[in-house]
């Protein structure tokens, strides 16, 4: 970690010092000044930085390591986590390792791609702005040779501008996302629809019959990360999620 990554660990003033600390260093990683992978100062240079006990240092990094955000190693450091791959109903999907799961080989085909600034139809689809330039992607996921699931997504550019260099040849759009990427909120839907003909095709099944439409888009802070939809077969996939009173468990 250079001069330049510890000095912008600035604190707020406001609330305890730890609590100052943990901001300080989340809304970097939050933000992407720190990246996955980046180290984190140790605890004695941010101590000499921000003027506070080793006690309070420790209590902000053993926070945020519960948080997922940075892995603390005995000998090899802090440093910035990737953002896990989890698989929960509402949580974001790794499908290649949902395909594993299911003891399968997996295979991705991109089938169309365009960068630039969304059409009228695509930004009423995504909820985007026309002045957004995004990537536009539509993918076919395949499970044993057989298709799994559709997938049309955008990336927003401004928020990940190394989408545009990336051609996605050995890693799908969404775990390349979770792989270079952070986000900070996100919103799920699942709905009922039926294969339109260009989708039945895709898909192997019958024109009009049932399919799972699962919809999300993530946002980093305030700056939107991507939006997907992906259309599963309705006949060969549910959903499960087990949560508890303060959450998925």
């Amino acid at each position: 970690m250079s001069d330049i990554g510890i000095d912008a660990v600035k604190l707020d003033g406001s609330g305890p010092v730890y609590d100052q600390i943990r901001r300080a260093i989340r809304d970097l990683v939050l933000n992407g000044m720190w990246p996955p992978g980046t180290s984190v100062p140790p605890e004695h240079a941010l101590m000499e930085r921000l003027g506070a006990s080793r006690m309070t240092v420790h209590r902000a990094l053993v926070q945020l390591a519960r948080e997922g955000l940075i892995t603390r190693r005995r000998r090899s450091g802090t440093i910035v986590a990737s953002p896990p791959a989890s698989h929960a109903m509402l949580d974001i999907l790794s499908i290649p390792d949902e395909v594993r799961r299911l003891g399968q080989d997996y295979a991705f085909e991109i089938l169309a791609r365009r960068d630039g600034r969304p059409s009228a139809e695509l930004a009423a689809r995504f909820a985007l702005k026309r002045s957004d330039p995004v990537a536009h992607l539509v993918t076919l996921h395949r499970s044993g040779g057989k298709p799994h699931v559709l997938e049309e997504r955008v990336i927003h550019l401004a928020t990940v501008p190394a989408a545009g260099e990336e051609r996605f040849e050995t890693t799908p759009p969404g775990d390349w996302l979770l792989q270079n990427s952070l986000w900070s909120q996100a919103e799920h839907a699942i709905s009922a629809i039926a294969a339109g003909e260009r989708e039945a095709e895709l898909l192997a099944i019958g024109r009009g019959d049932p399919c799972l439409l699962v919809e999300r888009r993530t946002w980093n802070q305030d700056r939107p990360v991507t939006a997907v939809r992906l259309l599963y077969p309705g006949g060969r996939h549910r959903f499960i999620g087990r949560f508890g009173p303060y959450g998925a468990v």
